[in-house]
């Protein structure tokens, strides 16, 4: 299984953990929060392209709420394999649960993928028979960009 990996910014390019089995993803700038502000979108850095058939589930890391004073509010988030374009940077949404900040480079954040809904029975197949996910450095995804963060539902 193949993930597609645009790096956006230097220093952002995900990696598979030997000792785990998410992968992590870091922030792409420095950043401060404060107890005023609800929601914080960080940007990963990056935009990739999931195999066709499978969504990629991202969760705070289990150190960030206590190293970096935040979480994701919902628990998870979910991308779906439509937000492929080389302008859809994935972000990590935080809630800040004190005054914090983070410094670009920090693992915030990780993921993994599964099958989605919309998988097919080959997909499926290839997924029971694949033996490692690999991600794949690219300088372009070849998708059309879906219209960024929060484009769910706009059309």
């Amino acid at each position: 299984m193949k993930i597609k990996v645009k790096v956006l910014t230097d220093g952002c390019m995900p990696v598979i953990s030997q000792n785990g089995d998410w992968i992590d993803l870091r922030a792409a700038k420095n950043m401060s929060f404060s107890l005023k502000e609800a929601v914080n979108y960080i940007p990963l850095g990056v935009a990739m392209q999931l195999p066709k058939g499978f969504e990629a589930i991202v969760a705070s890391r289990s150190s960030t709420p206590k190293k970096q004073g935040m979480f994701i509010p919902c628990g998870i988030g979910v991308i779906d394999n439509s937000y492929s374009g080389n302008g859809d940077q994935w972000h990590f949404i935080a809630v800040p649960l004190k005054e914090t900040k983070i410094n670009k480079g920090d693992r915030i954040c990780q993921f993994r993928i599964q099958l989605s809904q919309k998988a097919t029975f080959l997909d499926k197949i290839k997924w029971l028979f694949s033996n490692k996910i690999e991600l794949v450095q690219v300088n372009n995804l070849n998708e059309e960009n879906r219209g960024g963060l929060g484009s769910t539902g706009i059309n």
